[in-house]
């Protein structure tokens, strides 16, 4: 004898219920995220390392022009700028011409101040101190203005070249937080077509 299981409606209408609920949630944490400002934390920085220091403990070292600068909301709330630069030479980590660091906006959150068009000495490291892990630069390392920093050249050497050509302009320009308020768009059209449909069969 060939059995059916019918979901009853009133257990189906608390699936939906539930689902509306969740969703609802997700939409209320979106909007918090959007809205309120960012988080903040003090800075303190110890006396800068020695060049063969800050070398040993960073994951990329080069020299390169300033491209663009744009201000980024992080999904855990810190609000960065993200810095692309077109690389002129590289002593390590860095094979490409164009590379994208995260540093903050100075607001005792260590970010160093990087100007569009000037060029540096940046040494950086992977960081998660503005939210998710990236490589980052900021007033506690020894990155400066390049013509600065004569005193690091000499040691570090005759740079190189990057050896892999890369525009990077599109990845950079493309904001986090757009593909989440499209999840948010397409899970409120969702909704109001559960809760429609619902008020209908009513």
């Amino acid at each position: 004898m060939l059995c059916l299981k019918i979901v009853a409606p009133d257990n189906y209408r608390e699936i939906e219920m539930m689902f509306v609920k969740k969703a609802m949630i997700f939409l209320v944490f979106i909007f918090m995220l959007v809205s309120f400002p960012s988080i903040t934390s003090a800075c303190s920085c110890a006396d800068l390392p020695s060049v063969e220091d800050e070398f040993e403990r960073s994951k990329a070292v080069f020299s390169g022009k300033v491209m663009d600068i744009k201000e980024k909301r992080s999904l855990t709330g810190y609000t960065t700028n993200a810095v692309l630069f077109e690389v002129t030479n590289t002593w390590k980590g860095v094979e490409q011409s164009q590379i994208i660091l995260t540093t903050g906006q100075g607001d005792g959150d260590c970010g160093y101040p990087f100007i569009k068009g000037q060029e540096y000495l940046v040494y950086a490291d992977d960081s998660n101190m503005y939210g998710a892990t990236s490589l980052a630069s900021g007033i506690c390392d020894r990155t400066d203005v390049l013509s600065t920093t004569q005193e690091d050249l000499e040691i570090l050497g005759a740079g190189q070249p990057p050896i892999e050509e890369i525009n990077l302009s599109s990845q950079f320009n493309r904001n986090p937080l757009y593909i989440w308020a499209t999840s948010a768009v397409v899970i409120a059209i969702v909704v109001f077509f559960i809760v429609n449909k619902r008020k209908k069969a009513e």
